[in-house]
């Protein structure tokens, strides 16, 4: 399957998932990131330069084959669902199961085989996310259990908000979903799960900065 194909079946999974519902490594010039800004950099440039006829924006399909393309590294598509926008991300840093994906404006998510697990760089991030849930989601199982979400506040300190889950298949087959509910808020996230990694999801960050979806385009 061509980088290409992978990307127009990358939009189709993550409509689906939309459908369902009701955030160390090299990172000079030469590493994910300078890849990605170097991309990004000759866009502009080429939209500055004289007598140039200003070219369309990049679909996400486009700009995930781009990333593709001129970076080798582990990526991801991720798409801010509250904030309107949609960018690549690649991957800088892995402390054991953890990875760490980053842009070239230095904002991350933090995850763990897909698994949301916490967000830099975003403003009101999410410190850390302990979903007591996972093994269920991962195992495409149905059951309960509890989600913490700490939270950095403007003190600095973490706030923790603790949620009760349920976890179950969702209306379309390979479809696991999340309902969580707590602190008069509730939500809910859908994951494809392969071999036990998420491949593809929509995932509650916080109150402040919403859903975002994540797509592995290479692992």
């Amino acid at each position: 399957m061509t980088a290409a194909r992978n990307c127009v079946l990358t939009g189709a999974l993550l409509a689906l998932l939309a459908g369902c519902g009701n955030g160390s490594g090299d990172e000079t010039d030469s590493g994910p990131l300078g890849a990605l800004a170097g991309a990004v950099a000759q866009t502009v440039a080429a939209r500055r330069a004289p007598e140039t006829p200003a070219a369309p924006p990049k679909s996400a399909q486009e700009a995930a084959a781009e990333a593709l393309r001129v970076n080798p590294g582990p990526l991801i598509q991720v798409g801010f669902e509250q904030l309107g926008r949609t960018q690549v991300m690649a991957m800088t840093g892995q402390n054991g199961a953890l990875r760490t994906y980053m842009t070239p404006a230095e904002e991350a998510l933090i995850l763990r085989g897909g698994m949301l697990v916490g967000t830099r760089g975003l403003g009101h991030d999410l410190s850390v996310a302990e979903p007591r849930t996972e093994a269920l989601i991962r195992a495409g199982g149905s059951g309960n259990g509890q989600r913490t979400m700490r939270y950095f506040s403007g003190d600095g300190l973490e706030r923790p908000l603790q949620f009760d889950c349920s976890v179950g298949p969702g209306p379309t087959a390979g479809i696991t979903i999340e309902s969580c509910a707590g602190h008069g808020t509730s939500f809910q996230n859908n994951y494809l799960v392969q071999g036990g990694q998420i491949a593809v999801s929509r995932q509650w960050i916080g109150p402040n900065l919403g859903y975002v979806t994540i797509q592995t385009l290479r692992p």
